[in-house]
């Protein structure tokens, strides 16, 4: 009797085992960092330029591959919807977690009445990059930007 019980406790275990939790999805979304001065708005972005169609690799002449990254930053005055560009300099660079750092060439970008300022890097899937960023608008202190992104074959 005790078997049989055992043996039944046991085919219970077993039929949980179905529910086993999912894996996560992969995040193909650019994720945004965000820092404010005063009533300016940086916002920096990072994706993989595999993700991103072709017409946007196109117009913005930049590789569409699974071994680069595009480095997106904005510069804004203003509130969301009636925000202005403000003109800057930006330098960039990405370090991997072997200590390896890479400057990113940026440059300008105009959409519209917008600007934006976008650069490539070079990245070995899977990898973690950290973004350092050095932001200089014409009569403002200088400000910094550092954050990280992992990125999945």
């Amino acid at each position: 009797m005790r078997s049989i019980a055992i043996v039944t406790l046991c085919l219970a275990l077993a039929a949980c085992g179905n529910d086993a939790p999912k894996p996560a999805k992969r995040l193909d979304t650019p994720q945004e960092a965000v820092a404010r001065d005063g009533d300016v708005t940086i916002r920096a972005n990072v994706i993989a330029t595999a993700h991103l169609n072709e017409r946007m690799t196109r117009d913005y002449d930049i590789p569409r591959d699974d071994s680069s990254v595009l480095l997106m930053v904005s510069v804004r005055r203003g509130a969301d919807g009636s925000d202005v560009s403000l003109p800057a300099t930006i330098t960039a660079s990405a370090t991997n977690l072997q200590g390896q750092t890479r400057p990113i060439a940026m440059r300008e970008m105009r959409i519209g009445e917008l600007t934006d300022y976008i650069g490539t890097a070079q990245m070995t899937p899977p990898e973690t990059l950290r973004f350092d960023l050095k932001i200089v608008r014409e009569g403002a202190a200088a400000s910094t930007m550092t954050f990280s992104r992992d990125f999945e074959p």
